[in-house]
């Protein structure tokens, strides 16, 4: 049954291949393979199969062949993307530092105006008392002189009902005519010296007082002057501590818990004692300007703390030249990445971010040669797979010192910067540091 079926396909088959035998001669026999038309179909369909799967094949190697150079080339424009922004974030950073220099400037000034002002407040209102006083004393003696020519009337007339009795032949006793011409010369006399008095005495009194508006309207000129001086000044510091606060915020760290450690670190004081002007119920006077000039004085107080505070923390980037982020922080190859790989050329500077006191310097496993760095706050950096390392253990270093060479040391698989930041212990996003003082400084 086999071979009818075998034979019937063999003459179907060939139709198009036909049976085919090679000959294998020797020296002393003559052989030969027949090749039916069965064979010669499946060794030309297998032939057929591995040509095509060698095109195939040879099509997904050109394909993954572009598709690698493809990503090489979006990697390289993400990163000249990256390169880019980070050179605009130091553009970014550079107006920042100097509208923070120019706002600084503004504020000394203002300050110095705000001195100014007090100076002429007090003045003025010093000499608006002694002018109260001249008043006082003024109008006093107008009532004292006032008084005096009433007398000098009622006597006038008390001397004028004598002589009208005596020239009557009614009154109680004779007066000579001398005597009230006399009288009346002294009476006349007094009488025109307290007018002449009187009228000085009231054009002084009109004069202070004319005086005393005027400088009540300068007084309100002055006070709506240092008003907008204190806006001007309040709206300044406002401005300048937000982004502060919003960059200690932004890293993740308690605001109110540095800025009382800084505070206690910084708590000398001392100084001669002044007494205080108390008002008529005893206690100490203030006034809302005073009031005012302390809330700004505490705002400047928290401005300068944030800054003692910034100086101290790793806010700044460890590689000034031209780099390549090769790895970010986070998950990679199913392990955790504590830290920023930074590439660059063997020997590129590595500096410091931030004041602090050295800890390690030297190999560690993994990391090569490492430095690590205690700053405060609990804060730690830490700086791997060094080339060089020019710095020691206790040794204190500021932010922007150069501390190392970037190498290949350790468990690296070409030159580059490994850089760590950790709070309490707990590893954190570096870039989050860099980038909240880019925004600031």
């Amino acid at each position: 049954m086999h071979r009818r079926v075998a034979q019937h396909l063999n003459s179907f088959v060939g139709r198009w291949l036909p049976e085919q035998r090679m000959f294998l001669k020797s020296d002393t026999t003559t052989r030969f393979v027949r090749l039916r038309p069965l064979t010669q179909a499946a060794m030309l369909g297998g032939t057929v199969l591995v040509f095509g799967w060698t095109i195939v094949a040879s099509s997904i190697l050109f394909s993954d062949v572009i598709s690698a150079g493809s990503s090489q080339e979006q990697v390289a424009r993400a990163q000249a993307a990256f390169e880019q922004r980070l050179d605009e974030l130091s553009r970014e950073r550079d107006a920042r530092a100097n509208e923070a220099t120019a706002a600084q400037s503004r504020f000394a000034l203002a300050l110095e105006q705000v001195s100014q002002m007090q100076s002429a407040l007090l003045a003025s209102e010093e000499q608006r008392r002694e002018l109260e006083t001249g008043i006082e004393v003024i109008q006093a003696t107008l009532r004292r002189t006032m008084q005096e020519r009433d007398a000098a009337a009622a006597l006038v007339a008390e001397r004028e009902i004598e002589l009208t009795g005596a020239r009557d032949g009614t009154g109680p006793t004779e007066v000579a005519p001398e005597d009230v011409a006399s009288t009346l010369d002294i009476v006349a006399a007094a009488l025109s010296s307290a007018a002449a008095e009187r009228d000085r005495l009231q054009a002084l009194a009109d004069e202070a007082e004319a005086e005393l508006v005027a400088m009540q309207l300068e007084q309100r000129l002055l006070d709506q002057r240092n008003d907008e001086i204190f806006a001007t000044l309040e709206s300044a510091v406002s401005v300048s501590v937000e982004p502060l606060d919003k960059m200690f915020r932004a890293v993740g760290m308690n605001t109110e818990s540095i800025l009382a450690t800084v505070r206690q670190g910084y708590s000398g004081t001392g100084g001669p004692l002044l007494p205080t002007a108390m008002s008529a119920s005893g206690e100490p006077e203030y006034s809302a300007d005073l009031a005012r000039a302390t809330g700004i004085l505490d705002t400047l107080d928290r401005l300068n703390l944030y800054r003692i505070a910034a100086s101290a923390l790793p806010l700044d980037i460890p590689v000034k030249a031209s780099y390549r982020l090769t790895s970010p922080f986070g998950r990679r190859w199913g392990t955790m990445h504590e830290g920023v790989d930074m590439a660059g050329p063997t020997g590129t500077p590595i500096y410091g971010t931030g004041d602090g006191v050295v800890t390690h310097a030297g190999w560690q496993s993994g990391y090569g040669n490492m430095i690590e760095i205690r700053h405060e706050f609990g804060t730690v950096t830490r700086y791997g797979h060094l080339s060089k390392i020019r710095v020691s253990v206790g040794q204190k270093v500021s932010r922007g010192d150069r501390i190392g060479d970037m190498g290949s040391t350790g468990r690296s698989t070409g030159p580059h910067l490994h850089y760590e930041v950790r709070v309490n212990g707990n590893p954190v996003n570096p870039m989050t540091f860099i980038m909240a003082a880019s925004n600031v400084f």
